[in-house]
């Protein structure tokens, strides 16, 4: 069902808002609008301009409670006043950042020591004392890379002829790296040769001991005590936060609501008179919570509440907010895709839940997988709140009833004997069509059935809206609804065998409602009393009324044949569980179980799905077509959290 909204106006002195904020709203599911935009007729308004002194304290409070593990079952320290949170915050800020700074640190310790690795590393096969070399005085080294292509040229055409020896170190598929060593009288002519083959020079400080391999090795255990510092100043940080977890977790809280409490000063509007200054804010509340919260104000003589019966003395339709039974709630989901009902409107939850699971289980009609779903839904609603398990849940329940209507368990037919009908072998004749499935008949009738229900509801609501063309005179009015009703009582008169109403009779059962659809527009101008022509001329009108009426019909009658989808269905689930019976080996005697499992898991889930998505297209293309628009908008109040509202 649809919740009644009020729309109020709450106004006081100016220096009151956060107390009634706080005291009185922050209790209450209210939506509030912009005080300035919806109150255009009252004058001297003006925004409030001010900073949230919450903003950033609450930002550093989200920011610890969100290290600390299982947040959530923390219990908070309610002792706290606010300038005690406000140094809970600060004091925690300051030792955090301190960590922070230390850990920073120690990062760039780890750079710089990742950077020296990366130098020495490709020179780790040389085996010699990088101090001594580097300290050489009567031997001219040079550390550094050269090209592959060109090594190979230099071994085979000039090593012999240098003075000088190339110890070589790492390679990879471009380079090799070593060191050259030479004579200082030497040092010219070989560098020269070296700089014509592309020999690109490192540059080794003198800040290694030993070798390369043992000046790497030993940088790797500075930088893993690095970070065995960084992971300890980790574990102090959480163990600083947890040891005033209770405290942190009061503070978010207290702060949160303080900080939703002073930005309702961006709804909200300042009003001058007679230099008092006053605060306006206005917005939609439920008819349960207006009363209540009218009740607990009413000896507070700064606040002033005026409800506004009045539909124009605001602006703006009433949000929706819906109300169902639990196990109605997960099909709200349904409604949100589609659209929210207008306040006006008949909140089409229940009937959604009703055919969607009937339908559903019709067309899925088996006892064990209807089992499985509700069972499995049900869990999985239960633990996670998936609005999508619940009405698996629901709609496997109707599974499981219409399994036993069909004697089917895990795709088996021999198992149960069917309290109904088993939909592959029943069949029954009728005139003119000759033998059909009887699941096709009925799934047939049962459209019928719920098309004139969805008439009966889009008369609901056009007479709740005083529309008195989509009430009498629209294909889904009163005039469709009659039409439709005589062809479905012709149409079982000729299938039963039973003589048809006469012409005359057939022609105004027929004829009337039409003429009356056809002829909609100028009646309903003429019994409105309205004074505006029609957008087209006469020519104009009668050629898009015949096209209007042929849509019409053939809507009729698609709408109508869609339904059969259900008996289709409800056979080829039969079908489908006999091949994979079949191919398990289940017609031997000795089925392969394992393949009789996965077989069910497989038609559970697959065709599970699609008949899912066949019943929602039957929902909103055949059914909610005709009596619903979706045209509300969602109730969305600046605080969720709905407290005990007793006074």
């Amino acid at each position: 069902m649809i919740v009644k909204m009020k729309f109020i106006n709450i106004s006081g002195p100016r220096n009151d808002i956060d107390r009634v904020t706080d005291q009185y709203l922050s209790r209450y599911e209210i939506q509030l609008e912009s005080a300035l935009s919806e109150l255009k007729t009252v004058e001297n308004l003006r925004p409030f301009v001010e900073i949230n002194p919450y903003r950033d304290v609450l930002a550093k409070a989200v920011q610890f409670v969100s290290y600390l593990p299982n947040a959530d079952t923390v219990t908070p320290d309610s002792s706290l006043g606010l300038d005690d949170m406000f140094e809970l915050v600060r004091n925690a800020s300051a030792d955090y950042e301190d960590l922070q700074q230390k850990k920073e640190k120690c990062k760039n310790k780890i750079e710089q020591l990742r950077t020296k690795q990366q130098i020495i590393a490709p020179f780790r096969p040389l085996e010699c004392d990088l101090h001594q070399v580097l300290s050489y005085r009567f031997i001219t080294y040079r550390f550094g890379r050269i090209a592959a292509e060109h090594y190979h040229k230099m071994q085979k055409y000039l090593m012999d002829d240098l003075g000088a020896i190339f110890v070589e170190g790492e390679r990879d598929e471009s380079f090799v790296y070593g060191a050259y060593f030479v004579s200082p009288g030497e040092a010219k002519k070989v560098d020269a040769v070296f700089r014509s083959l592309h020999f690109e020079r490192i540059e080794l400080k003198d800040e290694f001991e030993g070798t390369p391999a043992y000046a790497y090795q030993k940088l790797e255990k500075e930088i893993a005590r690095v970070n065995v510092e960084m992971n300890d100043l980790d574990k102090e940080a959480g163990e600083m936060l947890f040891d005033r977890a209770a405290q942190l977790v009061a503070a978010k809280n207290r702060l949160e609501e303080l900080s939703n409490n002073f930005d309702v000063r961006k709804m909200a509007a300042r009003m001058d008179e007679n230099q008092e200054d006053y605060y306006i804010l206005c917005g939609w509340m439920a008819e349960d919570d207006v009363d209540r919260f009218l009740e607990e104000i009413k000896d507070d003589d700064k606040v002033f509440v005026v409800v506004e019966d009045d539909h124009d003395a605001y602006f703006g339709e009433p949000p929706t907010k819906l109300e169902n039974p639990k196990l109605f709630k997960p099909f709200e989901m349904f409604i949100q895709m589609y659209g929210l009902p207008a306040h006006n409107e008949m909140d089409p939850t229940v009937f959604v839940g009703l055919t969607y699971s009937f339908i559903f289980g019709v067309m899925f009609g088996d006892v064990g997988q209807g089992l499985l779903l509700l069972i499995g839904g049900a869990l999985i609603y239960h633990f996670k709140k998936i609005p999508l398990a619940g009405i698996i849940s629901t709609a496997g329940f109707f599974s499981t009833i219409f399994g036993f209507m069909f004697g089917s368990i895990f795709g088996f037919e021999d198992v149960l004997k069917p309290l109904w009908i088993r939909p592959i072998d029943h069949m029954t004749t009728l005139p003119f069509l000759g033998k059909l499935n009887t699941v096709f008949i009925v799934a047939v009738a049962f459209g019928m059935f719920l098309i004139i229900v969805a008439m009966i509801l889009h008369i609901i609501n056009a007479a709740k809206s005083k529309d008195v063309e989509g009430t009498w005179f629209d294909a889904n009015g009163v005039a469709g609804l009659v039409f439709y009703l005589a062809v479905v009582v012709t149409i079982v008169l000729f299938m039963t065998g039973n003589p048809l109403p006469g012409g005359i009779v057939m022609g105004v059962m027929f004829g009337v409602p039409l003429l009356l659809i056809f002829l909609k527009e100028p009646l309903a101008r003429r019994i409105e009393k309205r004074a505006d022509k029609m957008e087209t001329g006469p020519g104009m009108y009668v050629v898009q009324g015949f096209f209007e009426m042929f849509e019409t019909l053939l809507s009729y009658f698609s709408n109508t044949i869609s339904f059969i989808r259900i008996g289709a269905f409800a056979v080829s689930h039969a079908a489908i569980m006999e091949v994979v019976l079949q191919l398990a080996g289940a017609e031997s005697g000795h089925p392969n179980w394992i393949g009789v499992i996965f077989g069910n898991l497989f038609v559970c889930g697959f065709e599970g799905l699609i008949v899912g998505i066949q019943v929602l297209r039957l929902e909103y293309y055949e059914m909610f077509s005709r009596f619903y628009s979706g045209s509300g908008r969602a109730f969305n109040p600046y605080t969720k959290k709905k407290k005990n509202n007793q006074a």
